[in-house]
């Protein structure tokens, strides 16, 4: 088995990936600010406790990694100072500890928010320009242009997935078009992973979702085999909340409420 490293371990995304890389063949190295007060994955996950910003944490979590799984960071909005040390340095910390290190694979956790203004519901590719609809937004695609330039200039394999929302069901109705399940999360990561290598790949991580509209098939290229549809949970959503009115952020733009500062 090969090892893996998951910095952000504890989070959500984190949790999802530390319960399925191991059945996908993987030995998960988890790094995050705090380990979980209850063991929650399996029995053979080794667990460092540091900041990604301490270049001797890195220095002690990749020796022996193959792969970086890159999620640590600020998940929401928050003032730019944060995001810039947690973010943005945080990303080149991670980045230039593996490039030190001789890991040549580093699978980042881009945001959709680093396109959030673009018009929701219409194809969206990733060659559109990158219209962060925040701070967080912005750090995003902070991310997406360290991961570019490492490849180039050091030869590493780096794919920006710009998930959307990841979660164990659609958070609401505009899940539907943006859930990223579980599983789905799972195979996406396995795939990236595994493939041959690609330079640098910016890519969106989202379900086979019927509603979807951003382009999957820069995943698909590299082994991303989706299995599950947030239509499934469309009747209860659209029970629980009524679809959602024309001029609602969440039907307007890609980044939704976050978009207009909600």
């Amino acid at each position: 088995m090969k090892t893996v490293l998951v910095t952000g371990a504890a989070g959500r995304i984190g949790t999802y990936l530390r319960a399925g890389l191991p059945l996908a063949g993987w030995r998960v190295r988890c790094l995050d600010l705090a380990a979980p007060a209850e063991p929650d994955g399996p029995d053979e996950l080794e667990w460092l406790v540091g900041d990604i910003g301490d270049p001797a944490v890195l220095a002690q979590a990749l020796p022996g990694v193959e792969a970086v799984v890159h999620l640590a960071g600020i998940a929401q909005e928050a003032a730019f100072p944060e995001l810039l040390r947690a973010n943005i340095d945080g990303t080149y910390q991670v980045l230039e500890a593996a490039r030190q290190a001789g890991v040549g694979r580093v699978v980042y956790a881009s945001s959709n928010h680093a396109v959030g203004y673009h018009e929701a519901g219409v194809p969206l590719s990733t060659a559109v320009r990158t219209r962060p609809d925040s701070y967080y937004g912005v750090s995003k695609v902070a991310g997406e242009a360290l991961s570019s330039f490492y490849a180039d200039r050091y030869g590493m394999d780096v794919a920006a997935v710009r998930i959307g929302s990841c979660f164990d069901r659609p958070p609401g109705v505009r899940g539907l078009a943006t859930w990223l399940s579980p599983g789905d999360a799972v195979r996406l990561v396995d795939a990236l992973l595994r493939a041959p290598a690609f330079g640098f790949r910016l890519l969106y991580g989202v379900s086979d979702n019927t509603r979807g509209t951003w382009d999957l098939e820069p995943a698909r290229a590299l082994g991303y085999r989706p299995q599950d549809d947030a239509e499934s949970f469309a009747a209860d959503l659209l029970a629980e909340h009524g679809p959602l009115p024309a001029d609602h952020p969440d039907a307007r733009l890609v980044g939704g409420r976050m978009a207009v500062g909600l």
